[in-house]
């Protein structure tokens, strides 16, 4: 008996997954929230150099640009019982005396003048935020399969909330850039360990359908973080907002239960059976918890208790041929995934557009997107699903680079397509991932690609300078990274009504019984084949 025939024993989808579920999909709701939260507290607005003290303010005193508006970072140089210059010529110098801004909001931006030379400083702080995500990937990755997904969950929480609440208290910029890190650290833990558990507690048919569920709870924190940016104008109070939320979670986490298939592999069988019967109670089927005994489970899941004995890490996932082939092909798609997605994201102020409505457009798309995806992995499966995404996503990419510039609704359109094929790609590969590497290296496998992701939209924004030497330069990158990722997922195996691979033996098969069934055709066709015999006498 398998694990997943146990499963049906006590109740495969039954009242306990549908609370199991919801209580992994509630903390999703703020993962947008602190992901995309710089579109907000790091707005940059309309500004200007403060002109020198004891001096009237007006546009006489700023240097005009091409555009007849005064220049951001320069203003002209004033010497005292002179006549400060009424034309657009005169020395200029750097703003001295700060700058004035025109904004409805307060955000770190005008907080800590981040602007001009320290324009940068924004973008830096981002980049760290998700070299957090990326570390967190790696450490807690191991450490999970280590010490069990559920703690590792439940101390994410607890990590996100007080380095969530420290952020809003930050007194200068490096200590915000402290806390972000801390926080995208926390939540690689809290998406690892999230799919882990849905996956290995629910059926084989309903993965999808959780799982896009989870993509969708995400999409609705997208609308929520924009009401709240809107009603919250000021950055440490919307700081405080979205992070305090995840102590309760922490509490909450305490009713998620441990993967019995970690437990099995860390010979924790009696409290494995203790769960199981607990969650043959809860979906009424008590009778059958009962009938479980230690000795039967420990029978039934031998082979599971045998991989126990064979401890695998990060290296293996190079070593060994099949695992290495399924690495490099998945770190590919979650590297131009994360690359393209976050250089969209987080690009909404480029396209002159209302801030809080473009956000909501942004969040709407993945509506239909993840709705299209669920119904193509269900029915064409994970691989050509994955590599067309990517593709289209690619392709609308690179069609910004021929619209103009002041063609702003078509390009805010290529823009949301593209954004929503990601949004898709992204609900895709968590899932899809998790299917393909088997039970003693899933963790692990998960935390390697996941960090690719990170890599990507760590990037992202740093390509963005390359605008600098020709605009069109960051988009061709871009949409490149896209193609040639949704290309590598034309190299994956099908996982579609497979169930999941507890062993690398199992994954090999895969590939063994996908060339028979190749090899099946052709040999039908040999036999067909009837050879003639030549006319006339021999």
């Amino acid at each position: 008996m398998t694990f997943p025939e146990i499963l049906d024993r006590v109740g495969s989808m039954g009242p306990f997954q549908y609370l199991h579920v919801t209580l992994l999909a509630l903390p999703i709701l703020g993962m947008a929230n602190h992901n995309l939260l710089q579109i907000f507290t790091a707005t940059t607005p309309a500004h200007h150099c403060r002109p020198p003290p004891n001096t009237s303010a007006g546009p006489w005193v700023l240097p005009m640009g091409p555009n007849g508006e005064p220049e951001k970072c320069l203003r002209f140089v004033h010497l005292p019982n002179t006549s400060l210059p009424n034309d657009t010529q005169g020395a200029t110098e750097p703003c001295l005396d700060g700058w004035v801004y025109n904004a409805t909001r307060d955000t770190i931006v005008t907080e800590w003048n981040l602007v001009c030379s320290s324009g940068k400083l924004k973008e830096m702080a981002q980049s760290i935020f998700m070299a957090g995500i990326l570390i967190g990937g790696l450490v807690l990755g191991e450490l999970s399969d280590r010490f069990g997904r559920k703690p590792i969950l439940t101390c994410s929480y607890l990590l996100l909330a007080a380095s969530g609440s420290g952020t809003a208290f930050s007194p200068t910029l490096p200590f915000y850039i402290v806390f972000r890190f801390l926080t995208g650290f926390s939540i690689s833990g809290i998406v690892l360990s999230t799919v882990i558990l849905n996956v290995e507690w629910v059926p084989t048919w309903m993965r999808a359908i959780s799982s896009t569920a989870f993509g969708y709870c995400y999409t609705t924190g997208q609308f929520i973080l924009s009401g709240l940016a809107y009603a919250i104008p000021q950055w440490r109070w919307l700081q405080l907002t979205v992070s305090v939320p995840y102590f309760i979670f922490s509490l909450l986490s305490w009713w998620i239960p441990e993967s019995i298939r970690w437990m099995v592999l860390n010979g924790k069988f009696s409290k494995a059976l203790k769960t199981l019967q607990h969650v043959a109670a809860f979906n009424g089927k008590k009778e059958e918890g009962e009938k479980l005994s230690l000795e039967e489970l420990k029978f039934n899941l031998q082979k599971d208790i045998s991989l126990a004995k064979i401890k695998y890490g990060i290296t293996d996932l190079f070593r060994i041929p099949i695992l290495r082939h399924m690495t490099l092909c998945l770190s590919l798609a979650w590297f131009s995934t994360g690359f393209a997605y976050y250089s969209l994201a987080m690009g909404v102020e480029e396209f002159g557009v209302n801030l809080y409505i473009l956000q909501i457009i942004f969040g709407g798309v993945d509506i239909p997107a993840k709705f299209i995806t669920i119904l193509s992995i269900s029915y064409l499966g994970r691989h050509i699903t994955q590599a067309f995404m990517l593709l289209l996503a690619g392709g609308a990419i690179l069609a910004l680079i021929f619209v103009p510039s002041d063609m702003q609704i078509l390009r805010t359109a290529l823009a949301v397509f593209g954004k929503g094929c990601l949004s898709g790609s992204f609900s895709c590969l968590f899932l899809y991932t998790s299917e393909l590497y088997p039970t003693v290296v899933r963790q692990t496998g998960m935390g390697i690609n996941n960090l690719w992701a990170r890599v990507g939209s760590m990037l992202a924004p740093l390509v963005k300078i390359t605008g600098e030497v020709k605009p069109f330069i960051p988009n061709v990158i871009y949409g490149t990274m896209a193609i040639l990722g949704g290309s590598a997922a034309f190299f994956l195996p099908e996982t579609r009504n497979r169930p999941l691979p507890e062993t690398i033996e199992d994954v090999q098969n895969w590939r063994h019984k996908g060339k028979a069934r190749k090899q099946e055709p052709e040999a039908e066709k040999a036999s067909q084949r009837i050879p003639l015999k030549p006319c006339g006498p021999q």
